[in-house]
């Protein structure tokens, strides 16, 4: 009686995990609140240097004087009310620049006609500073308030176009290929293939259209302006309040990482599908 020889069970390896490629690329368990280290750490560096002399009052104001400088404006209510007034042009400004791009995006990124109509003139508009077209639109509009909700809009509708844009033409071909073998009609093929495939992109311009609009808002409350931030700041200026200054730079430092970690909160719920390394 003959025994047949069988060939011994294949070892099977453990299915690769995202934990597992980032332990391979020498990428770690993210630090919680790693991202205040660095400002934590500047702050520090700031306050010993301070406190032993080495940083001149007069040119740069010790932390602990610029924490005072802060309770005294929020006490006599300056401070809350220009960060109102800041916060208020910044979202209305972001809002209407987000609808514009995104709206100019779609319509742009899924028309041949679209296309063409629109995607020249943003791109001769991405072309020339939105802050160059300062004293066109005064002319225009006046110094008041739509003024300044223009410009940040202006500037936060071109990023969020470029990057959307982008994102809605630059589809893998691989994926073209596969909505066709599968008989995807054009309709679920925009909305299950290229919506889905432009979200990352959007997102990006989302989070450099926050930004900007923080940028393009301290040029702004500086100019006319009498009231917010800017206002605040121009104003300690003229009386070499450095401490002031700081508070407001302070103010805005905040209000940009604000925004940018709340967007990044939207964009991992959003795209949790998404397996990458930031995953």
């Amino acid at each position: 009686m003959t025994r047949t020889l069988e060939p011994p069970p294949r070892a099977t390896s453990p299915p690769v995990t995202t934990r597992t490629r980032k332990r391979r690329l020498g990428l770690g368990k993210p630090i919680p609140f790693g991202r205040v280290l660095g400002p934590l750490l500047l702050i520090g560096l700031w306050s010993a240097a301070s406190a032993t002399g080495l940083l001149d009052p007069r040119i740069l104001s010790a932390p602990w004087t610029v924490v005072e400088a802060g309770v005294r404006l929020t006490e006599d209510g300056t401070l809350p009310d220009s960060i109102a007034t800041s916060l208020s042009r910044a979202a209305i400004g972001f809002l209407v620049g987000a609808s514009v791009g995104t709206s100019l995006a779609v319509a742009a990124g899924l028309s041949r006609i679209g296309e063409a109509l629109i995607d020249g003139s943003v791109q001769v508009k991405r072309a020339i500073p939105t802050l160059g077209l300062i004293p066109l639109l005064i002319l225009w509009l006046g110094i008041g308030e739509a003024f300044k909700i223009v410009v940040i809009a202006l500037g936060v509708a071109v990023t969020l176009y470029i990057q959307t844009y982008s994102s809605l033409t630059g589809i893998d071909s691989r994926y073209v290929e596969l909505a066709e073998v599968v008989g995807l009609n054009r309709r679920q093929f925009v909305r299950k293939v290229v919506f889905p495939g432009a979200l990352p992109g959007f997102f990006v311009g989302l989070r450099l259209g926050v930004t900007g609009s923080w940028l393009a808002l301290v040029v702004l409350e500086q100019i006319n302006a009498t009231s917010g931030i800017g206002y605040l700041m121009f104003q300690a200026q003229n009386y070499g309040q450095t401490e002031v200054i700081l508070v407001g730079l302070v103010v805005y430092g905040l209000f940009g990482f604000v925004s940018d970690a709340l967007l990044r909160v939207l964009e991992r719920r959003v795209l949790s599908w998404r397996r990458t390394l930031a995953g």
